[in-house]
């Protein structure tokens, strides 16, 4: 078992090795997921809508 004041001095020393994103890069990247997940969104939109419309006109053949 470390002890305590080692291992604060461990975890100060990872912490410090740590590289935390610009501003830029954290902005550019939050964009690019809104972009994926409004993509993705639209995608899975037209996909359900072709499905339900497929099946709308299986299902109106046996009425």
């Amino acid at each position: 078992m470390a002890n305590p004041l080692q291992f604060i001095q461990q975890v100060r020393s990872e912490v410090s090795k740590v590289v935390w994103p610009t501003r830029r890069e954290v902005l550019l990247t939050t964009v690019m997921v809104f972009i994926m997940a409004a993509l993705c969104a639209l995608f899975f939109g037209l996909v359900d809508l072709g499905i339900r419309s497929g099946l709308q006109a299986v299902l109106s053949m046996f009425n």
